[in-house]
């Protein structure tokens, strides 16, 4: 049976000596369960032992060491029951007192501890009356295997005494200590074994422990050291040039992972699966497709593409180079999938907009979706702007008991806040709830930087002050917030006791910090902040803190030290800087037109089809009544062929989103709508509205520039919202900043309709309530 079974392709042959058998003994059951576990047939060797149990009518029947050592590797291969098995196994074996036998101990020691089993493992040693260095390793190796690195270097400290320590052994200690929660104290540790193994001279003469070494200091960040030793092992196999690639990669070396690579085919080595995904992924994380397609085109000769971790590995190559169409082909050509198959193609499609083909993928993955694969559609359809599809998924989650992860959430929610659904996000909050994860720091952060977007900043502060554990994220967001909603005093507060609570402040926060000071005019405490920067903190300001200090003092209407700033920098002002310049000048009507026409020119050099930087200066000389020059300005736009972004406001209803343009006939309401403007409008001239006909900008008679502000967008509308009853406050968005003249209408709408309106444009918040803004006219 035995040889059948070594030299024959068929287990035939085997099976046809066995049934020949006339009187069978334990041996002869004995060879037959063991050709069966050797060829992978546990199903086979499992019903060959219950026949053999029940065919037992002498003692020559009995099940002895060798069927049960047998048994517990064919028990190891069951995936979907082999705890059950292994249980039902221990149980025979204890009854059948084989336990204490070494080597059935050993057996169920390694199984239990290999597949994660490892308390099993544990009370099974302890039950063993003598052990032997295979024990041992079979215990370590399980531990390590389930992350327990710290354990198995335990359980090496208190047996090495009790066993005869083999080489194999150290090689299982240096794989437990890339196992460790510390690196650093793993590597530590390793050098202490290393320094004893050069002592031993085991080094030099076992390539296992060479390799060993490799991936320990590849694995902990000592990549240097892991070259080093790869360079002195005087003999290397197929396993030291794989530690060797993938550790390079793992360390982000990728063009030295590339090289190596190419070294081991040069020394006529040929790659196994491990080194074709190591250089696999370096070349995707180089953007290196000519190079991974040779390496496709080597693995297919090779054979290598039908292992699904090759094809993974080649399926990302393509994706992250942008080869959709060859990585659609790689996936359908496939022979197999696994979990990684199904969600990284998933994640891919998702990121190039072809929505349609993920959710095919994603429908007939069925009961293999795991929080991935959710977490990847949930994704894409953000991607995608099809946010109600993410929600509605987000609601199926929950349906089919799916249990919803911290990202999941934190994605969902950071989505809400970049649209300003403010009722979609509070649907989000309850299933953070639901999930009890309200408490997790990376979805609290995100519902704190939700609700300051969403307009209910008295939300976000709450839930930010009822936060036990707070991150770097979640004081910026609270501190954004404040700034974004005008309380530059409450912001600079926060920041302080940030400050006070150990927290240091990172360049995102100073953004904040900045803004504040900008939203509410402090232009000196803004420069001490900015100085203090680099002088307190060692953060070099970038960019976006220049931009900062641009706006602050462009705000302030101080023009000149704003020229003055901009000549100071030390990299060249980028166009968000000359637009702020730019704006500036708008609003001095018309002062330091000079500074005003140069910002202008770098602008049109950088941007020469943006449509804002021709308004923008046919708005400065509007401001101050250069009629002429708006003309040149508007002939200059034309010549141009650019076209100036429509300003429009919108509107959520009843989950249905209502978008207006100034002027706007397409609302299917519009007479409704008009006939409350023209209402709304008489009401606050009687209470005093007077139309602010500067912010018109066209040179026509006064009385067509009052009828073009009021058919501003916003007008339209808060005057749709208005033909609805309810005492709820307005929220309006707008994807440019509110002019003066609605931002006057809206304060005397505000305390006639006796409602709260929250406006949220382009620059920040506006919060208006009984006549009066948050932003105190100063924006």
């Amino acid at each position: 049976m035995s040889m059948y079974s070594n030299c024959s392709g068929s287990i035939d042959d085997a099976r046809r000596v066995f049934d020949e058998i006339q009187i069978k003994n334990s041996t002869s059951w004995n060879s037959i369960i063991s050709v069966y576990c050797r060829r992978g047939d546990p199903t086979s060797a499992f019903e060959l032992f219950s026949s053999m149990q029940r065919e037992a009518t002498e003692l020559t029947f009995t099940p002895n060491e060798y069927t049960f050592c047998s048994l517990v590797t064919a028990a190891c291969s069951v995936f979907d029951c082999r705890l059950i098995l292994l249980e039902q196994i221990l149980t025979r074996i204890e009854k059948s007192g084989f336990l204490q036998d070494l080597y059935v101990g050993s057996a169920l020691v390694n199984g239990f501890a290999r597949y994660g089993l490892t308390e099993w493992a544990k009370i099974i040693v302890r039950q063993m009356r003598n052990m032997n260095v295979v024990t041992m390793n079979g215990l370590m190796v399980g531990l390590t295997r389930q992350h327990q690195g710290e354990e198995a270097a335990n359980i090496f400290k208190e047996m090495k005494d009790m066993v005869q320590i083999n080489a194999e052994s150290y090689v299982v200690l240096l794989s437990a200590f890339t196992e460790f929660s510390n690196l650093n104290e793993g590597k530590r540790k390793g050098q202490e074994v290393h320094a004893y193994l050069i002592r031993r001279e085991l080094f030099d003469f076992w390539i296992p422990i060479g390799n060993a070494l490799v991936n320990l200091y590849a694995k902990c960040g000592a990549i240097h050291n892991a070259c080093s030793i790869f360079q002195l092992m005087p003999n290397k196999d197929i396993v030291s040039w794989n530690s060797m690639i993938s550790g390079l990669d793992h360390n982000e070396q990728f063009e030295e992972a590339v090289a190596c690579f190419n070294t081991m085919r040069r020394h006529g080595m040929v790659p196994s699966n491990f080194s074709v995904i190591s250089t696999l992924s370096s070349c995707a994380s180089l953007g290196w497709i000519m190079l991974g397609r040779q390496i496709h085109g080597e693995g297919i000769k090779l054979g290598l593409d039908s292992d699904v971790s090759v094809s993974n590995a080649i399926l990302t190559v393509y994706a992250e180079t942008d080869y959709m169409n060859e990585c659609r082909k790689v996936f359908f050509q496939m022979p197999e999938y696994d979990q990684i198959s199904w969600n990284s193609f998933i994640a891919f499609y998702g990121r190039s907009g072809q929505m349609e083909d993920c959710e095919t993928i994603f429908s007939r993955m069925s009961e293999r979706r795991d929080e991935v694969s959710w977490n990847s559609m949930i994704s894409g359809y953000i991607h995608n702007d099809t946010l109600h599809k993410a929600m509605d998924l987000v609601s199926y989650m929950m349906q089919e008991g799916q249990r919803l992860d911290g990202f999941t959430l934190a994605t969902v929610l950071s989505a809400c806040a970049s649209v300003a659904t403010l009722e979609r996000g509070m649907e989000v909050h309850a299933c953070a709830i639901r999930a009890c994860l309200e408490t997790d720091v990376v979805v609290g952060s995100a519902l704190v930087d939700m609700y300051a977007k969403c307009g209910k900043i008295d939300y976000a502060s709450r839930f930010f002050e009822l936060m036990s554990v707070r991150n770097m994220y979640s004081w910026n967001s609270m501190i954004s917030g404040y700034a974004r909603h005008g309380h530059g005093q409450k912001a600079l507060k926060l920041f302080t006791e940030m400050k006070q609570q150990g927290q240091l402040p990172d360049h995102v926060t100073f953004v904040g910090v900045l803004s504040a000071c900008s939203h509410v005019g402090l232009v000196d405490e803004g420069l001490e902040h900015f100085k203090s920067m680099n002088e307190v903190y060692g953060l070099a300001p970038r960019i976006e803190h220049f931009s900062c200090m641009a706006d602050l003092l462009g705000r302030a209407g101080d023009v000149n030290r704003l020229d003055d700033f901009i000549k100071t920098m030390p990299m060249d002002p980028n166009v968000l800087i000359w637009r702020t310049v730019l704006g500036a000048c708008c609003r001095t009507n018309g002062r330091n037109t000079e500074l005003g026409r140069k910002a202008a020119k770098m602008l049109i050099q950088l941007e020469p089809q943006n449509a804002v930087n021709y308004v923008l200066l046919s708005n400065m000389y509007a401001a101050g009544g250069m009629w002429g020059d708006v003309a040149e300005a508007r002939l200059a736009m034309r010549k141009a062929a650019v076209k100036k972004e429509a300003g429009c406001s919108w509107v959520t209803m009843k989950d249905e989103v209502h978008v207006f343009v100034a002027g706007d006939q397409t609302h299917p309401e519009k007479d409704k709508i008009y006939e409350k403007l023209k209402e709304l409008m008489k009401k606050i001239r009687d209470a005093g509205y007077v139309p602010e006909s500067k912010y018109a900008l066209y040179d026509v008679e006064l009385e067509n520039k009052e009828e073009l502000l009021s058919y501003h967008s916003e007008k339209l509308a808060i005057a749709f919202v208005l033909t609805r009853k309810s005492e709820l406050p307005i929220r309006i968005m707008k994807n440019l900043r509110v002019c003066g003249d609605c931002h006057t209408a809206f304060k005397y709408i505000s305390k006639i309709v006796n409602r709260q309106i929250v406006l949220r444009d382009s620059n920040r918040f506006h919060h208006f309530d009984g006549g009066a803004c948050s932003c105190g006219d100063y924006w």
